[in-house]
């Protein structure tokens, strides 16, 4: 029941992730942050296993640092995401990965950008996308009022209103999520969206 999606506005890329650890029926956490910061100006929202989730997204960002270390520059976004899928493309006929990936960057020669990359290692260059059963209601949200050149606040607006049409819509909706935006300024955590707090239980 995973729900990641993301929009390029203007100046900016923003992505949200529901925020809970599931397995099978159990809900094991639902403060998971399923959104990685790669760099300091690359995003990763990932679903899928959540061991092949972890793993592969941490493969990508220490690979990452390793070419900004040893040639003196960071990977633009293109490149960290072509990258990525070259990496998706091999394992695919090894002992795949079952992850689904946005990609949002920002880079000062081509503004913000975002990348669909799914686990058979599909890459699209997309100005709005999502993964999960989410998927069939924040696309359709999107569709519907995302426009080229949106405002934070627009943007901030719209990815409320498909937050809330996965609440009201999915059967078994998750409770939190986590939105987090990358632009000149940087990759950064945006806001906490939660509906459910962790309690920590306590031995009677």
């Amino acid at each position: 029941m995973e729900c990641v999606f993301g929009l390029v506005g203007d100046g900016f890329a923003i992505v949200a992730a529901d925020t809970s650890a599931v397995h099978s029926i159990l809900v094991h956490k639902s403060n998971e942050d399923k959104i990685m910061v790669l760099d300091s100006h690359k995003l990763v929202a990932a679903s899928g296993e959540p061991g092949d989730r972890v793993q592969f997204t941490e493969y990508i960002q220490k690979n990452v640092a390793l070419y900004q270390f040893r040639n003196g520059i960071p990977l633009t976004t293109p490149a960290a995401a072509n990258f990525t899928r070259g990496e998706l493309a091999t394992a695919l006929r090894k002992n795949p990965y079952f992850v689904n990936i946005l990609m949002a960057g920002y880079d000062k020669e081509i503004g913000p950008s975002l990348y669909f990359i799914d686990y058979i290692a599909t890459l699209h260059k997309v100005d709005k996308g999502a993964f999960g059963y989410g998927s069939y209601f924040s696309l359709s949200i999107m569709d519907r009022h995302y426009h080229s050149g949106m405002s934070l606040e627009e943007a901030i607006g719209l990815v409320d209103k498909c937050i809330m049409e996965i609440r009201s819509r999915l059967v078994v909706a998750p409770p939190n999520f986590v939105i987090k935006i990358v632009d000149k300024d940087g990759a950064r955590e945006y806001a906490w969206r939660e509906s459910l707090k962790d309690v920590s239980a306590t031995s009677a």
